[in-house]
């Protein structure tokens, strides 16, 4: 039997609060290249990565680290397994997945977090007068679930599964970024877009600003996907203030972490991390999900194990 997330994670965080130590000489600071693997322009993982990018190329002087924008977390964890960027956002489903080698990853990827983020929000968009109610509502409609290599993607077959909707068959299954997605709504190109990212997503605030559009309420699925896939998945509710609903919608959520191969050097993983934490007020500037990032929650990371490195940054920090 599983055990709940937040027992493991109320475990991790004892474990390195106890064992921690302080006072410690930093270690040597990375050189070179560090590409920053985001996601779809007009997403937070765009937003975010970029501001981190930008924290890196200040705090590691002999250090570069383009932004990589790409499809999301899948895309992300093969590049990042690949050595073809440094280090990248993911959700932790796919995580999971791409550690487990589980499909879309046709082999383990030897990835492990340095923190986890915030969590991503499923948003299942669609025009405010459109009659799709429910996720059963949107047999015989045409769809967007996402990129290609995105965990929107995986997320939204899954939700479907547990709808007894197929992608391909039951719904015309189209696999658009955030942006396009929108841009599809817009036009009457598509019914309804999924999309799982943070609060606010800039394409959709956007989007409404154009279009009258809702969220469609997800509650009816979260019970039968939380049993199928796991504990990842939370049951949560999107505020109403977010993008101007009339009532909160309830929805899933799943943990974001910031990933890395797992054979990287100690030292470097340390001064990733330390980075990341010593920029907070900025990256707030830059997204409000930064707000989310606090030391004590970031080493929750089930069900995969810290980087030895980011794992020494916690500990050399602790109060």
């Amino acid at each position: 039997m599983p055990v709940a997330r937040p027992l493991i994670a109320a475990v991790a965080l004892m474990t390195v609060l106890v064992t921690g130590c302080s006072g410690s000489d930093a270690p040597p600071r990375p050189t070179g290249d560090i590409g920053v693997a985001t996601g779809n322009r007009g997403g937070v993982y765009a937003a975010y990565g970029a501001g981190y990018a930008e924290l890196l190329d200040r705090g590691l002087p002999d250090a570069t680290a383009p932004v990589l924008y790409t499809g999301g977390s899948v895309d992300n964890l093969r590049r990042v397994g690949a050595g073809e960027a440094r280090v990248g956002f993911t959700l932790a489903d796919s995580a999971a997945d791409a550690v487990g080698g589980r499909a879309p990853f046709a082999e383990p990827v030897p990835v492990v977090p340095l923190a986890a983020l915030y969590d991503n929000y499923v948003q299942l968009v669609v025009p405010s007068d459109s009659p799709v109610r429910s996720v059963a509502d949107l047999r015989g409609r045409r769809v967007s679930l996402g990129a290609g290599a995105s965990g929107t993607a995986v997320t939204a077959e899954r939700i479907l599964d547990v709808a007894g909707l197929s992608p391909d068959g039951d719904v015309a299954g189209e696999r658009l970024d955030v942006r396009a997605s929108a841009s599809a709504l817009a036009e009457g190109r598509i019914d309804a877009f999924f999309w799982s990212g943070g609060l606010p997503t800039s394409a959709i605030t956007q989007l409404r600003r154009t279009t009258p559009i809702r969220l469609v309420d997800l509650g009816d699925v979260v019970g039968g996907l939380t049993r199928s896939y796991g504990e990842l998945y939370t049951e949560t509710t999107v505020p109403a203030f977010v993008y101007g609903e009339q009532s909160a919608v309830s929805t899933v959520s799943v943990p974001n972490f910031l990933v890395v191969r797992r054979d990287m050097p100690e030292a470097e993983a340390y001064w990733l991390t330390r980075v990341l934490f010593q920029g907070t007020r900025e990256l707030i500037r830059v997204h409000p999900e930064a707000r989310r990032l606090d030391r004590r929650t970031a080493i929750a990371t089930y069900p995969l194990e810290l980087h030895p490195g980011a794992e020494r940054w916690y500990k050399e920090s602790r109060p």
